[in-house]
């Protein structure tokens, strides 16, 4: 499967002890909004956004938030490796300081499995929270957006309302994808839109025809059908395919079409630019 290596190698030296991206004491001291609790009866739970691939990509106040918190949450993959949130954690602290909570989240959508799933999540996290400790919910991209720290602070809030819950904002996949590209998502009156890719021919189409800019996520399972569409709609070389944006694994198609009948990752995302 032919492709463009976009993402530049990252070095894996030790930095578990490296200043965080600024060492000015004044310019940190205004981003200390949200701090870990000390002396609570009940920790914070925090969502942390760590950027789509790149270590370098993570911010100030993601960095201070998983070397300070005592406890620190990251999904867990049930076959082995690690996911990119976990790799980007082990950068930048030392597991052996701290409690490294693997969490592992079901690939289903059997409502009875994921609920039962979930509450294991929920409750492992639990266990720290009511200790005062505060847990640090490493994800990739953004917490806010189709992350799995959505579900688990929903739950949270329904099984542990009294549990505060806080979010650091991170750079998304789909930034990264437009910079991998070096495309605009936006401009002046221009409308985009991040949508879920699905089997669902006349949603897609109508998510294409709203939008000058659509961002399809998860577009791995139905790629050909997509790819399908939007020949029929004349747009078939208005799309393009990042996969494992800015990681050092990142591949770009800019032509989409070259795709057709091959398999995707499942971290890979197509944008449509009329």
């Amino acid at each position: 499967m032919a492709g463009t290596v976009a993402g530049a190698g990252v070095s894996t030296t030790d930095i578990s002890t490296a200043n965080p991206p600024s060492s000015d004491a004044s310019a940190l001291s205004e981003l200390r909004a949200t701090e870990p609790s000390e002396g609570k009866t009940v920790g914070t739970l925090y969502g942390v956004g760590v950027g789509p691939g790149d270590p370098e990509l993570i911010t100030v106040k993601a960095y201070r938030m998983i070397r300070e918190c005592p406890v620190v949450a990251y999904p867990k993959k049930r076959k082995g490796g690690k996911s990119y949130a976990h790799e980007i954690v082990e950068l930048y602290v030392n597991p052996d300081e701290k409690e490294m909570l693997g969490l592992i989240f079901p690939m289903t959508k059997d409502p009875v499995v994921l609920e039962r799933e979930w509450g294991k999540t929920v409750e492992a996290c639990w266990e720290a929270l009511k200790q005062g400790k505060d847990v640090a919910f490493v994800t990739e991209g953004d917490p806010n957006l189709y992350s799995t720290f959505i579900h688990l602070a929903r739950l949270m809030r329904e099984l542990h309302p009294e549990v505060p819950i806080s979010s650091i904002p991170g750079i998304s996949s789909v930034l990264g994808a437009a910079a991998a590209l070096d495309i605009h998502l936006a401009d002046g009156d221009e409308q985009v839109g991040i949508i879920p890719a699905t089997a669902d021919k006349e949603a897609m189409r109508q998510a294409i025809e709203h939008h000058d800019t659509i961002v399809f996520i998860k577009v791995a399972k139905v790629l050909d059908p997509m790819l399908e569409l939007l020949d029929e709609m004349g747009l078939g070389g208005k799309a393009s395919v990042v996969t494992k944006v800015t990681s050092p694994y990142e591949l770009v198609w800019r032509d989409a079409r070259e795709l057709k009948g091959q398999e995707l990752e499942y971290l890979s995302l197509m944008v449509v630019s009329k």
